[in-house]
């Protein structure tokens, strides 16, 4: 990990690879490690990317600030981060959940450094009473693994994920809970989630985003779900929306191959947009 001092903060990061900056945000409460997890794979395969990996203030082992009152906040942190390690250069975007949020402020504020977009179960509505969601299921449920954890273990587990296999627990276990362990509790709690919305609609662009971008969700996403970004789909003239089965809000650890191929196929009209960006609408 590498640490960088913003607004009298310490920020830590992740950097990997040469090539063409990439941005990924990670969620609420979690770290880096959960983008890591499920864009690595990719990378390995993909040369030419400069990848990007962020704690968020307050989670992580990036500090916490009682002045962090708001996503606004949160935007002018990243804003300044990005100044300071890529100051002037245009970059790809990738934000899951709450970055998703993040990710369209961005978009919102300095469009024309953005060459691409990708929203992973973004967050859409943050009134919770607002949002179009399902009650959570379980589709599928490994008995025999399910009495190996701890009660504690398996009631989170089971609390977010639709499928409960050993595959998807390693990778819970690996990219999302040491990230849920790290965090500055009192401050997610208590200061910033009261007030997870920013000052302006984010979604009432000035102008249309029309360059490559990727929604990704989840069809039994009980957090976010998949409508409320449907209503969005209009600011992105060349948008791929995909919901997937099988795929709750860790869509990317239950169904990593088809998110491996949707993001692939992200990247390369990217590729191509930016050889011909007069063709992007």
């Amino acid at each position: 990990m590498m640490q960088c001092t913003i607004k009298g903060l310490s920020i830590h990061y992740e950097v990997r690879g040469d090539g063409k900056p990439i941005l990924l945000l990670h969620g609420y409460g979690v770290d880096h490690r959960l983008m890591s997890g499920c864009m690595e794979p990719i990378f390995q395969k993909r040369e030419g990317y400069k990848r990007i990996y962020l704690d968020l203030p307050g989670m992580g082992r990036s500090e916490s600030a009682a002045w962090i009152r708001n996503s606004d906040i949160m935007l002018d942190i990243i804003t300044a981060f990005m100044d300071t390690i890529i100051p002037n250069e245009n970059f790809l975007l990738a934000g899951e959940s709450y970055g998703g949020l993040l990710a369209r402020g961005l978009v919102y504020r300095m469009p024309e450094r953005i060459d691409g977009l990708f929203l992973l179960c973004p967050a859409i509505l943050t009134n919770h009473h607002e949002h179009q969601v399902s009650e959570h299921v379980v589709l599928s449920r490994d008995e025999a693994l399910m009495r190996e954890l701890g009660h504690d273990e398996a009631h989170a587990f089971a609390s977010v994920n639709v499928v409960l296999s050993r595959k998807v627990w390693k990778r819970y276990r690996d990219d999302i809970l040491p990230g849920l362990a790290l965090g500055d509790r009192v401050f997610l709690g208590s200061i910033l989630n009261s007030e997870c919305v920013f000052s302006f609609d984010c979604d009432r662009l000035p102008e249309k985003f029309c360059k490559p971008t990727l929604f990704l969700m989840g069809r039994q996403d009980s957090f976010v779900g998949y409508k409320d970004a449907w209503n969005i789909l209009d600011n992105y003239p060349r948008a791929t929306f995909a919901v997937l089965d099988r795929a709750g809000h860790n869509l990317q650890i239950e169904q990593p191959e088809l998110m491996h191929a949707l993001v692939i196929e992200w990247l390369d009209r990217v590729s191509e947009y930016e050889m011909n960006p007069c063709a992007g609408g």
